[in-house]
């Protein structure tokens, strides 16, 4: 699948077009990287070390929770967002988001971070994807996208499309590039300037990730659109009080508006449901979350394994919890740039 989307991408250290030539992206300027035998290629370069790459425990640990199915309601409601953008635009709708699951966002104060947009207001979307000669093939860039978990029910959900999925842990992006047929993946830091052509994408999701707005603003085509989950402020409830994890930061939304700045906010759907966990994928969950990197190991498994032993005594085989997200979804501003 990478050879799909190589026509997409850039060489890290010249910008230059690259080409797949004898088992590598090669550009014009004689800058290679070598396909993985997993399918993969990094495009990593530089010497300084990327942030927080996951390694290949953590990364087993989060492809065993999800494969289990436990946040299968979130994967389906962010693939039922980007089918209802690549559709309603293809149908020329001004705002594929209109609906009752999708409300303003949460208050004024919030509303001024996110900026003016609204839910239900015609910014000319459709007309805007018209005019940039939209492809017959969707493209979906997954910033962040670990094991390609939630790109891969996207593509499960848009006819044709395709994805391209990044991440800065090559152990992730390993089951990435197997993660469906449609994916093309590739190991890149968020916070570098990203190497794809500008104004190819037609969404880019980002599921707990880092946001790099500029770039994000950059890739994206006339009316494309930027969907982000974040967690809820109840999420992992009641483990967050019982096992002393890191709670969501009341500034989060500022803080999301501010990395999307020059977007404007199209609406807001809560994604919540219950999780029934056995003892074995409390930890899964919790290695999956910030806490993972903010506490110590030792410590967190002496708190899951005191809870799960109060579980146990009480004859419950299964810890309950809930999942709450919210999956925000940002607009280009049509007409606001020249794309590259």
């Amino acid at each position: 699948m990478l050879a799909d989307i190589v026509e997409h991408l850039l060489c890290p250290v010249c910008g230059h077009d690259v080409r797949l030539d004898a088992g590598a992206l090669r550009c014009g300027n004689g800058h290679a990287y070598d396909v993985a035998k997993q399918g993969y290629v990094s495009l990593l370069v530089g010497s300084r070390p990327p942030g927080t790459a996951d390694s290949a425990e953590m990364v087993a640990a989060r492809a065993d929770f999800l494969s289990a199915g436990h946040y299968r309601p979130l994967a389906d409601a962010l693939a039922e967002c980007v089918q209802l953008r690549i559709t309603g635009a293809e149908r020329g709708e001004g705002d594929a988001f209109r609906g009752d699951r999708f409300s303003a966002p949460p208050d004024a104060a919030a509303e001024e971070a996110y900026g003016s947009g609204s839910v239900g207001s015609e910014r000319g979307a459709g007309s805007a994807w018209r005019q940039a000669g939209h492809a017959t093939e969707p493209l979906i860039v997954d910033a962040g996208a670990g094991t390609g978990y939630y790109l891969a029910t996207v593509l499960g959900a848009v006819d044709r499309g395709i994805g391209m999925a990044f991440d800065v842990s090559k152990h992730a992006v390993r089951r990435a590039a197997r993660a469906h047929p449609r994916i093309g993946a590739f190991v890149a830091d968020v916070w570098r300037p990203l190497p794809i052509r500008g104004g190819v994408a037609d969404v880019v999701i980002d599921v707990f990730a880092p946001r790099n707005g500029p770039e994000f603003r950059r890739v994206l085509r006339p009316g494309g659109a930027v969907m982000v989950v974040t967690p809820a402020a109840d999420h992992l409830s009641p483990l967050v009080e019982e096992l002393g994890l890191l709670s969501v930061d009341e500034e989060k939304d500022r803080r999301l508006a501010r990395s999307l700045e020059g977007f404007v906010a199209a609406g807001r759907r809560t994604v919540e449901f219950d999780l029934e966990l056995a003892p074995g994928e409390v930890a899964g969950v919790v290695r999956m979350g910030p806490s993972a990197w903010h506490t110590d190991a030792v410590e967190l498994a002496e708190r899951i394994s005191r809870y799960i032993s109060r579980d146990i005594v009480k004859k419950r085989e299964k810890v309950w919890a809930r999942a709450a997200f919210h999956l925000s979804i940002f607009e280009t501003e049509p007409g606001s740039r020249d794309v590259p």
